[in-house]
């Protein structure tokens, strides 16, 4: 099955953090695996695994044609052994973006759905007649986040960490936001960082927390004013704020997910919203297959 890599945690160091004394450091989960990084490698890897169990030889998902997700199925069902089929948001666009691309050079079948007929990704009869089309296969959902996808999420944290006050993640389906949550220390508090727009996501979050019965040892907060116009949504700010990142502390982010949260985390240390003495660890969800299709789409030059 997927064979994790040692995951490094980096430490930044910077005029601002020292002089607020505040400690930072980012905890590279971007470097779990080569192919199916991130939060992705944790949320895929009991799916594969109960996948395996259950005889399957084909894993079909969804996702829209940049998705970050798609790029991890179809890269951990390569190295897993199963064929992977991709349910992608819209019609086919020649030629291949990178990410799809990437997806298909590893086996993925491409299947095409309108968008109105892709709102139907959760429902039994759908589904069904999605099997009539490719045949028996494991199901994992748009995003990746399951019960299985949490079980891996609530992973991210080791004992190492208990030492950070603060936890940083991005959120976008939650399946990371939720495994953090359920894995978090009493004197721990987890800010998540949402990548989309609306206050639904408080009640989203909450709900998903419910329906898995998880009840946080610590305090958990979302910051919804950093999301910088909704789901792919960027500007000027936000792109500068990476090449700067990049160019303090030799580390790529990318603007869907990660960029967004790191930004987050230092607009609220700058604003004074982290006492003295905090010691924040942001979590790195990976996502960089990402950045070529994003400077191809809009012409920018993200450090990859």
């Amino acid at each position: 099955m997927l064979i994790p890599r040692e995951i490094s945690i980096d430490t930044l160091h910077h005029p601002l953090l020292e002089r607020l004394g505040i400690s930072v450091a980012i905890k590279r989960l971007d470097q779990v695996h080569p192919l199916a990084s991130g939060n992705k490698f944790f949320k895929l890897k009991y799916n594969l695994v109960q996948a395996k169990r259950e005889g399957k030889k084909k894993i079909l998902t969804f996702g829209g044609a940049h998705s970050n997700h798609i790029y991890a199925t179809a890269s951990a069902c390569h190295a897993a052994g199963f064929e992977s089929i991709g349910i992608i948001r819209g019609e086919e666009t020649l030629p291949l973006n990178p990410t799809l691309a990437a997806a298909r050079e590893k086996g993925m079948e491409l299947h095409y759905v309108s968008r109105g007929d892709y709102r139907n990704k959760k429902e039994k009869e759908f589904l069904n007649e999605l099997r009539k089309t490719h045949g028996d296969f494991y199901h994992v959902p748009e995003g990746g986040t399951n019960s299985l996808a949490i079980k891996g999420t609530s992973e991210i944290l080791s004992v190492q960490d208990n030492e950070y006050s603060y936890i940083c993640t991005s959120i976008g389906t939650g399946g990371t936001f939720a495994g953090i949550a359920a894995s978090l220390g009493p004197h721990q508090v987890l800010l998540g960082f949402s990548s989309l727009k609306g206050d639904f996501i408080y009640q989203e979050m909450a709900d998903l927390l419910s329906n898995h019965q998880i009840a946080p040892k610590g305090k958990i907060e979302i910051e919804n004013q950093y999301h910088f116009g909704g789901y792919g949504k960027t500007n000027a700010d936000l792109l500068a704020f990476i090449r700067w990142f990049y160019g303090k502390f030799q580390i790529v982010l990318e603007p869907i997910y990660t960029g967004k949260m790191c930004y987050g985390v230092f607009e609220k240390i700058k604003n004074g919203d982290f006492p003295k003495g905090s010691k924040i660890l942001l979590l790195h969800t990976g996502g960089l297959q990402g950045l070529a299709g994003f400077n191809q789409r809009f012409g920018t030059s993200l450090p990859l």
